[in-house]
Parts: C-alpha cells; structure tokens; sequence
C-alpha cells in the first residue's frame, strides 16, 4: 500500500501525526505499507511557490492512496487566488478525477450528549452524503470579476453535464444498495436548470437500480429536514456546493466536526482521505485538536481504496473502545469524562487497536 501523506497547515500535521501512528501500528502487524510525505496548501506555497507543487502532485498521482490533513492559514489571505492553499485542494481532486465524495454523518452513542440537538433527535443517526466534487459553481466557466456599467462585478457559473452527474449517482445508487436502499437526491429543481437536468439523470440512472427507493427535495428543505428530522435519510446525493454546505451541517448532529471523516475517489476506488474540517488556525500547535476523523479517514482508505474491510472496522471498533472508555479532546468533552490532548487520543487508539 502506497500511500502519499500530505499533512497541510494548521492542526493539519498534528492530526495526520495521529493517523500515521494508526497506520504504523498496522505495519507492524504485518501490513505492507509504505508512506511519503509532502506539502500542499500553505505549506506548499511556502515550500516551493506553489499550493500544489509538482513534486506533491507526482506522489499523489504515483501512490494507491492520499492522506490529506488540511489546508488554509490566516497568513495566505492575501495571497492572490490561485496561490491560496484553498486552490491547492480544489487542483489535487480535479487532477486526480476525485469526481465522488463521501462523508458519513454517523452518531456514536457515547457522544448523543455532545450535539447540540436533543439525544431523541439524533440517537442512532446514519446518515451518507454522496457529493459531486469536480464540477458545478466551484469549477465552472466563465468565472471571474470584471467592471460592468462602473461598478465591479462578480460571477461564477453553476455547470454539469449529464456524463457527471451519471457517474457521481451510480456511486450513490450502489451504496444505497449496501445500506438502506433509500437514496435522497437534493437539489434546486424549482428555480435551477442546472438541478432540473441533475433531476433528470438521476431518474435515469436509477432505472438501473429498482430496488432503491428514489425520493427528491430541494436544498432549503434539506438543510431544515437535517436539523428537524435527520434520521429520515439514508444516502443523500447533491452536487458541489449543496453538498459542501450540507455536510457540514451533517456534521453538527454528531456533536463535532471533528469526528467526521471522508473519502473523495476516483472511478477505480483510488481515494483521497481527509477530515472534513479545515485547518483551524486558531488552536494549532496547541495540541488540542481532535484526530478521529482523520483516524477514521485511514478505516475509509481501508474499506474503499483496498477492500479491507475487517481493517476498517478493526479502526472503528478502536475508535469506539476509546470513547467508551470516556477518553474525549476538548471539543467533545462533557462533564463526566476524561479530556485529553490530541497525541493522546492518538495513543489510545492506536493502545485499542
């Protein structure tokens, strides 16, 4: 197992730190892995000039697997746009074709006090989101700010074709198969041509997949139903930026951002893994950030890019372990608990493991 390991800014070195420990603790076990690091985000601009240098997209393109932390710092704001280490990110998943991906929003018990909903509301929450994420509002063209009429004027263009949408709803439909069989597609329908052709595609595709129940609302109404009534979803399907915005939200159920992991892949399962919060400037070096969602990000690599799924969920029976041990980072630390640093959740995983 090749993997490129690419820490970013921020808490971003801290957390992988956490991970590499989870993926060396396998090594020993007897996994074949292999790993090389590299900077990307800031770290890249810094490094070399670039958010993404040449040498970072090489590995990322040569290995089986990427690792990613975060990127983005208050230092790089002003930057130009295209040297900001956000650019960085959006290039790596376009030059990888990372078209499809997936961020679970999933509820441990130990953690129902820790969200900001009632425990009734959440308890038992399982929810997968399927987000597009090489088009749409964030890629199209023509994109840009120009002076119209004496004032300035931004614009970008929401666009997909029906190639994209297709593949990006096969990887829905398919694990809407091997869960639920309930598939939620979200978009704009109403007022977007944009989502009326997504809608329609998505019908399509699903002709291939009868058994999955196929059911339609607009973003607005996803983003109240989430907080009113999450456990009515199973897989949720939306474009770039809906998702973007919904998951995040998901995220909140599960009392942190900080426990939700991701997966962005390729059409041959080749993935790209990472958390899904950004890099949080503000507490690092400070060794307080929470590193299980990146740890979950390797059960993620595991089940998906390498079909191991018994090491998946050796790391997320740990993961729990852990939890239940009453072991919590400050961000999911309630009264009754035992809250302990970044490094020493990492430990504990990896004594769990």
């Amino acid at each position: 197992m090749k993997i490129a390991v690419l820490p970013g800014d921020g808490i971003g070195p801290e957390i992988v730190a956490q991970a590499v420990k989870v993926l060396e603790a396998l090594s020993r076990d007897g996994m074949k892995i292999e790993m090389e690091e590299a900077p990307i985000g800031g770290a890249g601009y810094d490094a070399a000039g670039d958010p993404l240098p040449a040498a970072t997209l090489k590995l990322a393109q040569d290995a089986d697997a990427v690792l990613l932390g975060a990127v983005g710092g208050w230092k790089y704001d002003a930057l130009p746009r295209p040297m900001r280490p956000e650019q960085g990110l959006l290039r790596i998943r376009k030059e990888l074709n990372l078209f499809a991906n997936l961020r679970p929003a999933l509820l441990y018990p130990e953690l129902a006090d820790a969200s900001t909903l009632k425990p009734e509301v959440v308890s038992g929450l399982d929810i997968m989101i399927v987000r597009e994420l090489t088009g749409d509002i964030y890629f199209g063209q023509p994109r840009g700010i120009e002076v119209r009429n004496g004032e300035r004027v931004g614009y970008n263009t929401m666009l997909y074709s029906e190639s994209e949408v297709r593949r990006v709803a096969h990887v829905a439909y398919g694990i809407a198969m091997k869960r639920g069989k309930r598939l939620c597609s979200v978009e704009k329908a109403n007022v977007l041509e944009c989502s009326e052709l997504w809608r329609e595609m998505v019908i399509e595709v699903g002709t291939s997949y009868p058994e999955v129940e196929l059911s339609h609302m607009y973003v607005d109404n996803a983003a109240m139903q989430l907080v009113r009534n999450p456990k009515q979803f199973d897989v949720i399907v939306t474009g770039n930026i809906f998702g973007d915005i919904l998951s995040d939200e998901a995220s909140m159920l599960t009392g942190s951002i900080g426990m939700l992991p991701s997966a962005s892949l390729d059409s041959n399962n080749k993935g790209m893994y990472e958390p899904i919060h950004g890099s949080a400037p503000d507490i690092a070096g400070r060794n307080i950030a929470n590193p299980l969602a990146t740890i979950l990000s390797v059960a993620m690599m595991m089940r998906y890019t390498f079909s191991r799924e018994e090491i998946a969920l050796r790391i997320e029976n740990a993961v729990k372990k852990v939890l239940a041990q009453g072991l919590r980072t400050a961000d999911i630390h309630v009264a009754g608990t035992k809250k302990i640093s970044c490094s020493e959740m990492g430990d504990a995983v990896v004594a769990a493991l």
